[in-house]
């Protein structure tokens, strides 16, 4: 466990233009950033176990507040010790507030100054989340990272909305943090940069954020439905405008491509569900490009998945046996896939963190840019 005093300590090792390295200081061990982190959503990175995770060497994951609150539910993790116990899992955990899946259920849930009515998606029960609630159920889930409650607005909504939507999502994070003093029981808490897509309204929330003593400061309402001209503008305008000083997030958007194009921009961190999602799918990230696994042309083929991947997958299993698996939904598919998927993420932010401190990282960049644009499905 961490010295107190170190605790939510972040430093910068590298810089190269707007990319940095660094290391973030948590109750459960340091994160090396830039960094990705598997989406665990309901106490599980879905197919695989702890020991694969250490394996690939993630360092932190993301586990949902949302799902985990609604089953088993957040008392009974904390009467079985907390999340990391219940999970087996001995590094840091982030979790999310749960406004994300909240915005999802448009048509079942209503927001009001004091929090979200929601129904559950499991049996239409009725339920609240307040943003004292958010963090209660963070903090029995014992995550090492918490995320306040916000409302993440929908792309194409009205400037008038979006600007009523970041005043409220300030006032419910100063709740969130009065609700949780900073050092309290060794958990960190990230404020939430709203602002949809006008610029000022971005600048607006995060000086509002400021003001309150966050550990760390998210992006959060991109990869909401807009083009990615649009994600990329207010990406480009934000992040930059964190303060420096401390770690910077964004929220649910995942390709290489968008990893490395949040990394040039000072990005710090990253989760989504697109590697293990499209594992599951039978599309698998390479160092040549996408493989569609399903594909007839891998019927016969005997070679590995990819050349320069050092994963279990890879190194044991040729594409002919992994589209056989795949076509004729093996569970084993679903493992193997999402084992090299998740591996081949976490090398490319290893390779970044390198080609930063190496004061390479444009060069990295326009490799996979020539790799994952000229390649097509």
């Amino acid at each position: 466990m961490l010295d107190v005093n170190e605790l939510g300590k972040f430093e910068i090792l590298a810089e190269d233009g707007e990319a940095r390295v660094g290391k973030l200081h948590t109750s459960h061990g340091v994160i090396n950033t830039p960094i990705f982190m598997p989406v665990g959503t309901q106490g599980t990175v879905k197919s695989l176990s702890p020991d694969d995770l250490h394996a690939m060497e993630a360092e932190i994951i993301l586990g949902n507040t949302y799902h985990l609150y609604l089953r088993p539910n957040d008392e009974l993790i904390a009467r079985l010790g907390g999340l990391h116990k219940f999970m087996n899992w001995n590094k840091p955990i982030l979790t999310d507030s749960g406004g994300f899946q909240v915005f999802s259920l448009e048509s079942i849930r209503k927001i009001s100054e004091e929090g979200v009515a929601f129904r559950s998606y499991h049996d239409g029960s009725k339920h609240f989340f307040s943003p004292e609630k958010a963090i209660s159920i963070q903090n029995n889930l014992g995550s090492d990272i918490m995320m306040v409650l916000d409302e993440c607005v929908a792309y194409g909504a009205t400037r008038d909305y979006t600007a009523k939507s970041l005043e409220l999502t300030t006032r419910w994070a100063k709740r969130c943090r009065e609700h949780s003093p900073k050092g309290k029981n060794g958990q960190l808490m990230f404020g939430i940069v709203q602002g949809g897509f006008y610029e000022d309204l971005r600048a607006r929330s995060l000086e509002q954020l400021q003001e309150i003593d966050f550990e760390g400061f998210a992006i959060g309402g991109l990869s909401v439905g807009e083009n990615t001209e649009d994600m990329y503008r207010i990406l480009s305008y934000i992040a930059p405008k964190l303060p420096k000083n401390k770690p910077r997030y964004l929220m649910g958007v995942g390709t290489p491509l968008d990893i490395l194009e949040g990394i040039s921009r000072g990005v710090d961190m990253f989760d989504c569900v697109l590697p293990s999602r499209n594992a599951r799918n039978g599309t698998l990230f390479t160092s040549a490009g996408k493989i569609n696994i399903k594909k007839a042309q891998y019927r016969e083929d005997t070679s590995p998945l990819d050349s320069e991947c050092d994963c279990y997958t890879c190194r044991n299993f040729t594409k002919a046996y992994l589209r056989h698996l795949y076509v004729s939904k093996e569970l084993l598919s679903y493992r193997l896939n999402t084992l090299h998927n998740l591996t081949f993420y976490l090398k490319l932010v290893k390779e970044a963190r390198q080609a930063i401190t190496n004061g390479k990282f444009s060069e990295l960049k326009r490799k996979y840019e020539k790799i994952y644009e000229d390649i097509k499905d």
